[in-house]
């Protein structure tokens, strides 16, 4: 900045610290949002992620994304209606689980397809079982003693 124009600033910024525009700033005394430890050679990504809202799964390797994707495997099955689509999801899931063994990316965990019929069968029991809201518990009738009951 050149020094005609610095010395108009300085003195705007000290023309505002007078009247205090700087007092009672939101964040005033606090550190810098954004900036983690300094020595922190994943700073940036680590603002980012918190910045965004970006979910933990996201940033698994894709074979611990595969064996998350297969445990909530029946969570993930319940909304869907029809055979066909429960067949298609478990397809779309085996198809990437065999493209993960043909050239295994991140760390080493066991995978294997999931067996589409059992998936199924076990889709089928749960829209059987019978989904019942929970009954409230009846209050319990006051007990009357012997020598109160009325004579019948």
């Amino acid at each position: 900045m050149p020094p005609q124009f610095r010395s108009v600033v300085d003195a705007q910024i000290r023309a505002a610290e007078a009247r205090g525009a700087f007092d009672n700033l939101r964040g005033a005394g606090k550190p810098i949002p954004g900036l983690m430890e300094p020595d922190d050679p994943m700073w940036w990504i680590k603002g980012f992620v918190q910045r965004e809202g970006v979910p933990a799964g996201a940033m698994l390797p894709p074979s611990l994304a595969l064996r998350r994707e297969i445990e909530k495997l029946p969570e993930a099955l319940r909304p869907l209606r029809s055979e066909k689509a429960v067949r298609d999801h478990v397809e779309d899931l085996n198809h990437r689980i065999r493209r993960w063994i043909q050239i295994p990316v991140g760390p080493q965990v066991p995978l294997r397809p999931v067996d589409v019929d059992a998936v199924v069968e076990q889709w089928r029991a749960a829209r059987a079982a019978p989904v019942r809201p929970p009954v409230p518990a009846a209050e319990p009738r006051a007990r009357r003693r012997w020598w109160r009951r009325a004579a019948r």
